[in-house]
């Protein structure tokens, strides 16, 4: 017998509990499997041995089907960067400890690029002093920009979330008179997936967005205005997305970083809004959407939840079977009808790497999406959860803050 924990990291999404529960639910199917931990706050919960007993916060399967819908990191998260265990074994020294003290024959870790450069880490320097923990990475992230795999849990939910409020928002913006342009700011830090994800409001015939900017494409403030322009020459009501990402001048963005060296990015929509009223005039607003497009789970996709919580169980038969230092991934084998497998690729081929939105997704012009690329996003998007709800409100699975602390 052996026990086996899980870790979530990085940003929130509306599928990376999903995951969790996939891990949980196949674990406790497998005879060899004794206690299944939960690690707080990331990796950070394995340095500090600060784990809790699932089992004993996961009841009924009503519990797991709450915990299945509710969005963001029920264990908590980190952004903790582990050191290159060559130079700097201590904290390594910490884990494996927690390891051998709980028994724990098999670590899931579920998260984006980041985490999955811990997964890589981790498993290199167990072969190293000869320590069986399996070590699978589970992967999730709405930014899309995972190598290898077709696609990333949370990453369907939020290009959901994106569009449906992309076409609220040109529902809104059409009643007036006036000209004018909205520019709507979506995450993405390098890739533009979730923004591109946008154009599916094209497939049900509306014109909006009608300018779409990506950080895969350099950006120009001229060509910017003129597209405006031209774009306002036509209708009446402008919309506009935007990546967070895209290439400003020094001074928009403010300049701090994570502990990845990844940059704090937001403003470009409100820089733009600015660019637009002083040159061209017309009425302009800015919408920063920010951190509701990670974690809006009464707009999940049931397709990229279902999916979560299989990738999270098929991580678990990985482990079993012996593997580690792997990553389990989406491959697709046809947009219509939608079909996917389960495959696994080593963490070493995906940590540290990113997927970018292909060239040939983007217009010539460099500003929009061009149709046939809906063919890869609108089957992520698809279907509806029958969520719990309270008080009218969708109902949340949630650990009591004195566990978290």
């Amino acid at each position: 017998m052996m026990n086996i924990a899980v870790a979530q990291s990085g940003g929130p999404t509306c599928a990376i509990n999903a995951s969790l529960v996939g891990v949980f639910k196949e674990a406790l199917k497998e005879s060899t499997v004794d206690a299944i931990f939960g690690s707080i706050n990331g990796i950070e919960g394995m340095i500090d041995n600060h784990l809790v007993d699932m089992k004993s916060m996961i009841l009924t399967n009503a519990d797991m089907e709450l915990l299945r819908q509710t969005p963001s990191t029920v264990l908590g998260s980190c952004r903790y960067k582990l050191p290159d265990w060559h130079e700097d074994e201590d904290v390594y020294i910490k884990i494996a400890n927690t390891m051998k003290q709980r028994n724990i024959g098999a670590f899931f870790y579920i998260g984006g690029n980041d985490s999955m450069d811990t997964v890589n880490k981790l498993s290199e320097y167990f072969a190293n002093i000869e320590l069986d923990v399996k070590v699978i990475g589970i992967p999730k992230t709405i930014d899309n920009d995972l190598c290898i795999t077709d696609h990333t849990p949370g990453f369907g939910s939020a290009a959901k979330y994106v569009a449906t409020t992309m076409h609220e928002i040109t529902r809104d913006s059409i009643v007036y008179s006036i000209p004018s342009v909205t520019i709507v700011e979506i995450m993405g830090r390098h890739a533009g997936w979730l923004t591109a994800s946008s154009a599916v409001l094209h497939a049900m015939g509306e014109t909006a967005p009608h300018l779409i900017y990506v950080p895969e494409r350099a950006f120009s403030l001229d060509s910017f205005l003129s597209d405006v322009r031209q774009e306002l020459s036509k209708h009446k009501a402008v919309i506009v997305a935007v990546s967070e990402g895209i290439e400003v001048p020094e001074g928009v963005q403010s300049g701090l970083v994570d502990n990845f060296g990844h940059k704090y990015l937001s403003g470009i929509g409100k820089y733009l809004e600015d660019i637009v009223r002083s040159e061209i005039g017309c009425k302009v607003r800015s919408i920063e959407l920010n951190v509701m497009q990670r974690c809006s789970s009464h707009l999940g996709s049931k397709t990229d939840i279902d999916e979560a919580e299989e990738i999270g169980a098929a991580g678990v038969r990985c482990a079993l079977k012996g593997n580690t230092g792997k990553i389990v991934v989406f491959k697709r084998i046809s947009d219509a009808p939608y079909t996917v497998k389960i495959e696994t690729a080593n963490a070493s081929d995906i940590a540290n790497k990113e997927k970018f939105l292909p060239d040939e997704y983007i217009n010539s012009a460099g500003n929009n999406i061009r149709d046939f690329a809906l063919d890869y996003f609108m089957p992520l998007i698809q279907g509806d959860l029958n969520l719990v709800t309270e008080h009218g409100i969708p109902k949340h699975f949630a650990i009591h803050e004195s566990v978290l602390k």
